[in-house]
């Protein structure tokens, strides 16, 4: 829970203080009285600190009472400092002090007896080892830039102080205004999920900022996160977030492919798409995301691109054009009352190039003619300049442009040194620069494909649930057997092809009583056939029935083989493993050897919505295929979407599934089977 204090505090004391600026403990009172911090302030160092403003106390204990304390002093020395202040009737802490979870196991035990105390005195840590926090009331940090609080401004929640000034030093640059910064540094206490928890119950659609910039390194409580970010979009909110740290070797102790697939960043991406989120890859990412965010919303795919650069149009272009954005080709009979307002060799093809010679009235007639064409959404504007002619009169007529047009207007003033003093006006209208064409076109497209959709409420599919739970409560830890896979695949509703397990020769007669050939046989027991050679196909006759069980059950780990129909079409996937607090993370592609291949997957956090799986299945760069494509016959989209639900019911349903694998399912155009499957029990983690 956030304290009132921590937010709108009536005293601040920095323990540590300092009247070296140089010192966290002397720069945060420095931003503190710049700030204009209405309350009392008082410094507490047993050296003499003499600034105006701020009141000097040598003796913790002589303090008065307070509401809000910075520490910036050695870690050892913070639990008997707080012990202190609570006495003061401290209700907020925001602790500088690195040394603690992040430094080892001394640091991990000082961290948690911290939080023990804080807690017991029910109030809140922001930190430790962050750089504190900024808002209307007061700038509690000790690094710079302190950005003008602007209430509309983007609100910024990170786990790293240095990469939040980062952030901020590079936003402020482009435009983009800030509203709240929370550096929550090692997030003992009080983590991102707090803090959405807390703008969500306090959120204010008059007056609140509608803009979240997240970096992350850690997602503790997911439900939580889900819950409050959900909240926040369906109030008119817009966040993206960086997650960091899913470089780690996540399937490697894998035994099953969606346990070597389900990597920490697969479910992150789930999370967020579940949420709504626009997920980032980087600050310049995150920043184009955040600019775009405070222009108005794009609510088609078609851009015009305005320049007198080919070449960033260029590249443009391609940025575009590659991530599911269109830069359609305009009527030649439409432009050419166009085309004779510009200068000779000006083109109008879209990009619409009007020459380095261009003015400020040919650019508003060309925005003129986009505004009115039906087949654009947005305007893209790239106008820099070689230093060779002031272009103020250009910009004053992109911001008029701006204000009166409906469609949005996107621009790129890239002449960062050449244009300097004209950028900087343009920005102090409340605008936004994109000095990078190829990140707008990629932050474009993915804003628009990331907010474009919103998924409906979860409604499980019909399942024999009554069996489902019999059968997995009488399971016992570790792979199910292939008879008991097939009986949860039957109750769960997912059609599974028709076999035979042999364990004997003299079993063999049965494949004739049961089957019409061709047949497949597959070794059972070693936990990847295909890396043994344990997948046998088309086998037509008796005789090569005998011949290939006998080679299959000479594998060594062998315990059995598998006899199944020969099922012929496109091979697609689907599974699902559990992620610790985040639950089940579900997945689809392409199957079969195409599965690692490729590695073309989508994924989504379990249960999953018809949208929400219909979205998995259109992002899937294979996708073609199961639509369709040069005169060949799709696949049954509605039946995949179907299983992929179901999955996702499954592990709903039965969250001692650890592990679970539908690979291949055989397609072909009116229905599809699943051919082999594996499914892991355990008990001990659900």
């Amino acid at each position: 829970m956030i304290s009132s204090q921590l937010i709108s505090p009536k005293s601040i004391a920095v323990i540590g203080a300092s009247a070296n600026t140089t010192k966290p403990g002397g720069m945060v009172l420095y931003n503190l009285i710049q700030g204009k911090f209405q309350g009392k302030i008082y410094a507490v160092n047993p050296k003499i600190i003499a600034i105006d403003g701020v009141q000097h106390v040598a003796d913790i204990n002589d303090l008065p009472e307070i509401d809000l304390a910075i520490i910036a002093i050695p870690a050892h020395q913070c639990l008997e400092v707080v012990k202190i202040l609570i006495k003061k009737k401290a209700k907020a802490f925001i602790v500088f002090s690195a040394g603690f979870s992040e430094a080892g196991e001394i640091g991990i035990t000082l961290e948690k007896e911290l939080i023990e105390i804080i807690n017991k005195a029910n109030a809140t840590l922001i930190g430790p080892n962050c750089v504190g926090i900024i808002n209307e009331n007061y700038k509690g940090v000790f690094t710079t830039p302190v950005p003008e609080y602007d209430a509309k401004g983007c609100e910024l929640i990170s786990s790293s102080g240095a990469t939040a000034v980062f952030i901020m030093e590079s936003a402020l640059l482009t435009g983009l205004r800030f509203s709240n910064i929370y550096s929550i540094g090692n997030a003992a206490q009080t983590g991102v999920e707090e803090i959405l928890e807390y703008l969500d119950q306090n959120f204010d659609k008059e007056k609140s900022s509608t803009i979240k910039l997240l970096y992350l390194e850690q997602v503790k409580k997911p439900f939580k996160f889900l819950k409050h970010a959900t909240s926040l979009i369906e109030k008119g909110c817009k966040i993206a977030a960086i997650k960091s740290g899913y470089s780690e070797a996540g399937g490697r102790a894998a035994s099953s492919h969606t346990g070597a697939l389900a990597t920490s960043d697969n479910v992150i991406r789930a999370l967020f798409r579940k949420c709504g989120i626009v997920y980032c890859n980087s600050r310049d990412e995150l920043i184009a995301v955040a600019s775009i965010f405070q222009t108005q919303k794009l609510k088609g795919e078609n851009i015009a691109i305005i320049t007198h650069a080919g070449g960033s149009a260029v590249m443009l272009t391609d940025a575009l054009s590659s991530n599911g954005l269109s830069v359609p080709h305009f009527d030649s009979n439409k432009t050419a009352e166009l085309l004779k307002k510009l200068n000779p060799g000006s083109s109008v093809n879209n990009p619409i190039d009007f020459l380095a010679t261009g003015t400020a009235s040919q650019l508003g007639e060309i925005i003129d003619f986009c505004e009115s064409y039906d087949a654009v959404d947005a305007m893209v504007v790239v106008f820099g300049s070689p230093g060779l002619f002031n272009v103020k009169d250009v910009y004053e007529l992109l911001d008029e442009k701006m204000n009166t047009c409906q469609k949005p207007i996107y621009p790129v003033l890239p002449s960062l040194i050449n244009a300097a003093n004209e950028i900087k006006q343009f920005l102090s209208k409340g605008r936004v620069n994109f000095p990078d064409e190829v990140n707008l076109g990629k932050a474009l497209a993915h804003v628009y494909h990331s907010t474009n959709y919103r998924f409906e409420k979860t409604i499980l599919p019909e399942m024999d649930i009554v069996n489902i739970r019999s059968i997995i409560n009488t399971a016992q830890d570790g792979y199910l057997d292939e008879q008991t896979c097939q009986e949860l695949m039957n109750a769960a509703g997912i059609a599974i092809a028709h076999q035979l397990m042999l364990t004997e020769k003299s079993q063999i007669k049965k494949i004739e009583e049961q089957f019409n050939y061709p047949i497949a046989m597959k070794v059972l027991g070693p936990i990847h056939k295909t890396e043994v050679n344990g997948v046998r196909l088309n086998i037509i006759n008796l005789e090569q029935a005998k011949e290939n069980f006998e080679a299959l059950m000479s594998i060594e780990d062998a315990r059995a083989v598998l006899v199944q129909e020969m099922l012929k079409g496109e091979e697609l996937y689907c599974g699902a493993a559990r992620q610790g607090e985040f639950g089940h993370v579900v997945l689809c592609g392409l199957g079969g050897i195409f599965l690692e291949l490729i590695n073309d997957t989508a994924s989504a956090l379990a249960p999953m919505s018809y949208d929400e799986v219909k979205s998995m299945v259109v992002s899937l760069k294979g996708y073609p295929l199961i639509k369709g494509y040069r005169n060949k016959k799709g696949l049954n989209e509605e039946k995949f979407i179907d299983i992929i639900m179901r999955i996702g019911a499954l592990v709903h349903i039965a969250p001692e599934i650890s592990e679970l694998d539908l690979n291949p399912i055989i397609a072909f155009d009116t229905n599809m089977k699943v051919a082999d499957v594996r499914i892991c029990i355990d008990k001990t983690n659900k």
